[in-house]
């Protein structure tokens, strides 16, 4: 009773006060934030990194919208970078990727790995993104960005590698370590040597581009031992993973790429497979380096913080 008395007194007195009192005052831009933790638009006036996130197809078992959301919150909040989401890119143009700093593909061009047709852009924006990077442009490739692109060699070029049907494999386990192999890189810089994702996809024996100069950052090992029906579950069949057939299987109890860094042209790349939903963005280590990573390929340095829990930490 007593608030709604004063709400009464308070609107009473700005409307009884005569219009030549009335201050105008400059509030921080801010709209008002749904229930739904979302992000929303950064204040024009804000100097930061402008990214553009190409996405609109992916296959069914990726929540890439969810993905898109979550990446564009986790940015924005850094402070560090203004994010905008395309989902139709078809006619996409040079002069429209120029309004960025760097451009994150999370795109695959299928809707069912099963499906025949892939639905690229049109060749005049696939040219476009080309041209983006080698004139200085920056890239990150993630996650499902790599599961097409095998009969397409620029692009298996610009992002570094790509999952070929029929010698590419996803190794079984949803949660595993990765092996942060370079800890000089100022990506990688002041990160654990080994951190952990989860729900998420080993991409194992990929194809990667002979002419791209690549730069392994992180690998994951993929074991024969998680192949054992008991562990790997119905999606593995027993039949199809006897131990012979494993032994014939290139990249056996190997330690495969996951991130890495590449210049194409003028531009830098910074790709990584890992990331499969907002289940393994929640993790510090996979944030550490999607952030710091996309920093480094809009500016060639890195100022962001590594997040405390994938921090590195004295062992002795």
């Amino acid at each position: 009773m007593k608030r709604a008395l004063l709400g009464s007194v308070i609107a009473l007195a700005v409307s009884a006060a005569p219009a030549a009192s009335q201050v105008i005052v400059n509030v921080k831009y801010r709209p008002p934030e749904t229930v739904q933790r979302v992000s929303i638009p950064v204040d024009p006036a804000e100097k930061r990194l402008k990214v553009l996130i190409i996405s609109g197809q992916n296959s069914y078992e990726h929540d890439w919208t969810g993905v898109n959301n979550m990446l564009r919150t986790m940015m924005q909040d850094t402070g560090r970078f203004n994010v905008r989401i395309t989902e139709d890119f078809d006619n996409g143009d040079l002069a429209t990727l120029k309004n960025y700093d760097v451009v994150l593909l999370n795109y695959s061009s299928r809707w069912n790995y099963a499906d025949p047709q892939e639905h690229r852009w049109s060749k005049s924006a696939e040219q476009a993104l080309f041209d983006y990077v080698k004139q200085g442009g920056g890239l990150v490739a993630y996650h499902s960005s790599f599961t097409f692109g095998a009969n397409w060699p620029e692009y298996r070029q610009l992002v570094g590698a790509v999952m070929e049907p029929g010698s590419s494999r996803r190794s079984p386990p949803g949660a595993f370590p990765v092996h942060i192999v370079d800890r000089a890189h100022p990506i990688t810089a002041g990160m654990r040597e080994y951190v952990w994702t989860y729900n998420d996809d080993m991409y194992t024996n990929m194809k990667m581009d002979p002419d791209a100069r690549i730069h392994v950052l992180a690998t994951a090992r993929d074991a024969s031992a998680s192949y054992d029906p008991k562990i790997a579950g119905h999606k593995y069949p027993a039949a199809a993973y006897t131990p012979e057939k494993l032994k014939a299987m290139k990249g056996m109890d190997a330690d495969h790429p996951q991130v890495w860094t590449a210049d194409y042209g003028k531009g830098r790349v910074f790709s990584m497979t890992l990331g499969h939903d907002e289940v393994s963005l929640h993790f510090a280590g996979l944030q550490s380096l999607i952030l710091r990573g996309t920093e480094w390929a809009a500016t060639g340095q890195v100022t962001l913080p590594v997040p405390e829990e994938a921090r590195d930490y004295p062992t002795k």
